[in-house]
Formats: C-alpha cells, structure tokens, sequence
C-alpha cells in the first residue's frame, strides 16, 4: 500500500529556511545601471561668437563649425542648425520590476542666413552642463 500525504504542510523552520532562501536569490538578482552618451560636437565659445550678423558669410561659418547637422529652409531664409544632445539614464533593475529614468538635454545653434548667404541672426542655447544621473523615475 502506498501512502498519499494529505494536508501536509512544510514544517516551520524549512519555510524560514526557503524564504530567507529567495530573499537572498532576490537581493542578488538586482542590480542598479548608469549609461551615459554624447551625439554631436561641444561647442566652442570663440567660434560661436566670432559669427556676426550681416558680416560672416555661409561658407566662413562652415569652416568654423563644420557641416550643419540638418538645414532648413523658412521664409526665404536658410537656416543651420547644429546640435549636442547629452543622455544620461539610470536604472534599478529588480526581478519582476525595472525602474528607469532617461535625461536628455541639448545644446542647440540656429544660424539664419539671407538670400545673399549672409548671416542674419545667431541663435544658441547650452543646456548640457545641468544634466544629472537619476535612476528613480517618480518625481524629482
């Protein structure tokens, strides 16, 4: 005759055992992830200011900053623009659940130039400088 265990349960201590078990499987299976990244040349000052209006032309500007990033065209104007994008992502990564958090900032340049190809209006703006690494993604 075999024996069939009927409302048997697992004795106290074996449960302490088994799950102070998985809550050591648990702790070391998480993790926590920093990434960060660039895309784009940084600025530099001089050659950002040495752009005047009404004075520099299209091709001075793009032997000072190389070629644009994108070019566009509005209102008979041509516009270069030349970006710095910096990402920085944190993560926490546990078993069934996984926290991120992505920050991305730009440094952005627009320069308009007039049908003659003369500079027009310089538009900048640096935001990079106050990105941070933050991995829990609620809330500041």
């Amino acid at each position: 005759m075999s024996r069939v265990h009927e409302g048997r349960r697992m004795p106290r201590r074996l449960r302490l055992v088994w799950c102070a078990l998985l809550s050591v499987l648990f702790i070391l299976l998480t993790d926590c992830a920093f990434n960060r990244g660039n895309i784009g040349e940084e600025f530099k000052s001089e050659h950002v200011e040495s752009i005047k209006k009404g004075v520099t032309t299209r091709a001075e500007v793009v032997s000072l900053l190389g070629a644009p990033d994108r070019i566009l065209q509005a209102n008979s104007y041509d516009i270069f623009q030349y970006y710095r994008y910096d990402v920085k992502a944190g993560s926490l990564l546990l078993i069934l659940v996984n926290f991120s958090r992505l920050n991305i900032k730009s440094d952005d340049l627009y320069v308009l130039f007039n049908r003659d190809g003369i500079v027009e209006d310089v538009v900048f703006g640096r935001r990079t400088g106050r990105i941070e690494f933050q991995f829990w993604p609620f809330g500041e």
